[in-house]
């Protein structure tokens, strides 16, 4: 029987899912690899590789619709929710223009945008980061050009604790949609615009496309950012062009944005000899995966170094992992080398006495509960 951590009468598990969900997984994981909570419906929750390997890879069995993230205005939608045999053919259409290579060519560009937006004296860099990756956004989507004050209300709820993120907006989505309608009818060569055009067999689901994409990529990105420039600043030389590929690892390793995955189970389905019924929620969790000490030694501390190693199969997940693996992968990471190559000098932290670990706050994506102020 699978175990389940103590739970509430009548409420379950839903309370603390409302105001401790982290402390929640780690109290399950502690009674075993699989664990369920009672949430308005059954989920069950595993973390170690082989279950990762079984979730992200059958997308038969696994499916995206009924899963969390519906739940989200800003992401119930597009390539995120798409199903087999629909998913394929949407990823086919927008991976060359997401590809390494292919983003690569708007490293210049995000560069001078990061330089011209570097912070002097005090500043938070949660807050900071927040307001450069909207303009980094503007950048690689838009070529610089988008209505700015628009974009940062459309995103400015996925900055807000729950329930922020999951209220339906639709005035103001309306308002984004005609915005991206304008951007993607006249998209400039060489933006991440061009590549959503004709995406979805029509205008709508072009737009659709671009607006769940900055949906998912706004506050991931940022969050991660904020992490990455809280480590930096107890360790510059981190920042150098041989280690900051390990900078970004360890901090998407230690922070992953994406704390929880989610699928639907399309049919019932026996794992390791327990049953798990059709419709049953099954989640996944890179915060759990990236903190098991049978694939990471000691993995609560931050040692960028360790990814000088090989990593362990299907035991790094910042960006999920198999055929959905994040489609702006190679965007987040180049955009966190990029702002973490700006930082190589002069970067401490406000408060010397400041230690670690930050304090963290899991709503629809991982981030910082409180400021985290640092000195340039």
């Amino acid at each position: 029987m699978i175990p389940t951590p103590r739970s509430q009468p009548l409420a379950g598990h839903l309370g603390r899912w409302g105001t401790a969900p982290l402390a929640l997984l780690e109290e399950g994981a502690a009674l075993g690899p699989l664990f369920s909570i009672r949430l308005w419906r059954r989920a069950v929750i595993g973390y170690r590789p082989d279950w990762n390997r079984l979730v992200l890879g059958d997308l038969q069995t696994f499916r995206s619709k009924g899963s969390l993230s519906g739940l989200s205005p800003y992401l119930a939608g597009g390539v995120v929710q798409a199903d087999p045999p629909t998913h394929r053919a949407r990823r086919a259409a927008l991976n060359p223009s997401f590809h390494r290579r292919a983003v690569a060519g708007l490293e210049p560009a995000l560069a001078a945008v990061v330089d011209a937006r570097l912070p002097t004296g005090e500043f938070d860099a949660a807050e900071w980061s927040s307001a450069l990756t909207r303009e980094l956004l503007v950048s690689a989507f838009f070529g610089g050009s988008f209505p700015r004050a628009l974009l940062a209300d459309f995103l400015h709820p996925l900055d807000t604790r729950p329930p922020g993120p999951f209220v339906r907006r639709p005035l103001l989505f309306a308002r984004m949609n005609r915005a991206l309608a304008t951007a993607l009818a006249d998209a400039k060569p060489g933006t991440l615009a061009e590549a959503f055009v004709g995406v979805g067999g029509s205008e709508r689901g072009a737009v659709e496309e671009a607006r769940v994409a900055l949906g998912a990529a706004y506050d991931t990105t940022a969050h991660t950012m904020a992490f990455l420039l809280w480590h930096l600043a107890s360790n510059p030389s981190w920042a150098g062009p041989d280690q900051i590929a390990n900078l970004v690892a360890e901090t998407l390793r230690l922070y992953p944005a994406g704390w929880l995955g989610s699928r639907r189970a399309d049919r019932d389905v026996d794992v390791d000899g327990e049953s798990i019924a059709a419709g049953t929620l099954v989640l996944y969790s890179p915060y759990l995966t990236h903190r098991d000490a049978t694939l990471w030694p000691e993995p609560l501390r931050f040692r960028p170094e360790r990814f000088d190693e090989p990593l362990p199969a299907w035991g790094y997940l910042p960006f999920a992992a198999g055929e959905r693996t994040c489609l702006g992968a190679n965007l987040a990471q180049l955009i966190l080398r990029t702002v973490g190559a700006a930082f190589a000098d002069g970067l401490v932290r406000a408060d010397p006495d400041g230690g670690d670990p930050p304090p963290l706050r899991a709503g629809l994506t991982l981030g910082p509960a409180a400021p985290l102020r640092l000195r340039r």
